[in-house]
């Protein structure tokens, strides 16, 4: 419970921080919009490496099944796609954090400085992405073939390497090292942490999943009401500011976890307070493993 607490200081800090510069908040908005710019660019190409041809076969019996077969050139797309989709996370991401970063420190922190250390990082971003698309396509290939227990198993893979990459992009924004010893450092500092930058962003994901709950609770109501009077306006203008209000939540939920991650970093990795966070909460909260 006393991490939770903690969590929740820290929550707050990185809300004020955000409040304080809401700029941050367009990186995450040309994140989204670069992606599914990337998702409509690959849309063609992923149909087409469907046999379509051999998509429908008939069965022994007399019946039928449907089983889609790929064209021998679907993991060359497939890895382009995983590439492609993590460097442009990967690059507004490590603008975001450098923004971050440098407030923290008394640099300037508009969006082209932010951008601009992202492409000086270029390098290390590319190889970041070449492996973590490597990994994300074995993943998704073994789990087409794998059983319930397979699934199993390669989920439980594939959350041990989300957590073991966490701090992977703030190491690549600031140390300027490979992909390879970028995921060392990463766990590296996941240990210095106690893991609580994971029940920090866990803490965000819960307030985020409480806020969209009572935006159902009161679509809901607009529904009921629109049923009771007969008339479809209540339900389809309470539906519209939903929708607003889930892509604000969204927004503000992914900035202030890039927020809280590169204090996490900062923290763990140098020792440094960041500026617009109380340091009482982060010795607690962030004490060297082996200490007391």
């Amino acid at each position: 419970m006393g991490k939770f607490a903690r969590s929740w200081d820290l929550f707050k800090q990185s809300g004020r921080v955000l409040m304080a510069d809401k700029q941050l908040m367009l990186l995450p908005i040309m994140s989204s919009i670069a992606c599914l710019l990337v998702l409509a660019t690959f849309a063609v190409p992923l149909i087409l490496a469907v046999d379509w041809s051999a998509a429908f076969h008939h069965s022994g019996s007399g019946g039928s099944r449907t089983q889609f077969v790929m064209q021998p050139w679907y993991p060359i797309v497939l890895f382009a796609f995983y590439f492609t989709n993590f460097f442009v996370i990967t690059f507004f991401n490590s603008a975001l954090i450098a923004c971050a970063i440098r407030k923290f420190n008394g640099e300037p922190a508009t969006l082209k400085d932010g951008l601009g250390v992202a492409v000086s990082r270029l390098p290390q971003i590319l190889a970041w992405s070449a492996v973590a698309a490597t990994v994300g396509m074995i993943l998704q290939m073994l789990q087409e073939r794998a059983g319930i227990l397979g699934k199993f198993v390669l989920n439980l893979i594939g959350m041990v390497w989300t957590i073991a990459t966490f701090f992977v992009v703030p190491v690549l924004v600031v140390e300027k090292v490979g992909p390879f010893m970028a995921i060392k450092r990463s766990v590296e500092i996941l240990k210095k942490t106690w893991g609580e930058s994971l029940i920090t962003n866990i803490g965000i994901g819960t307030v985020t999943g409480v806020l969209v709950l009572l935006g159902v609770f009161v679509l809901v109501g607009a529904v009921a009401i629109s049923v009771a009077t007969q008339s479809i306006w209540p339900g389809i203008i309470v539906g519209a500011l939903f929708v607003v209000y889930l892509l604000a939540i969204s927004l503000i939920a992914t900035t202030m976890k890039g927020i809280l991650l590169a204090a996490t970093y900062q923290y763990a990795a140098t020792g440094t307070v960041p500026n617009g966070f109380d340091p009482a909460a982060l010795s607690q909260a962030f004490k060297i493993k082996g200490t007391t």
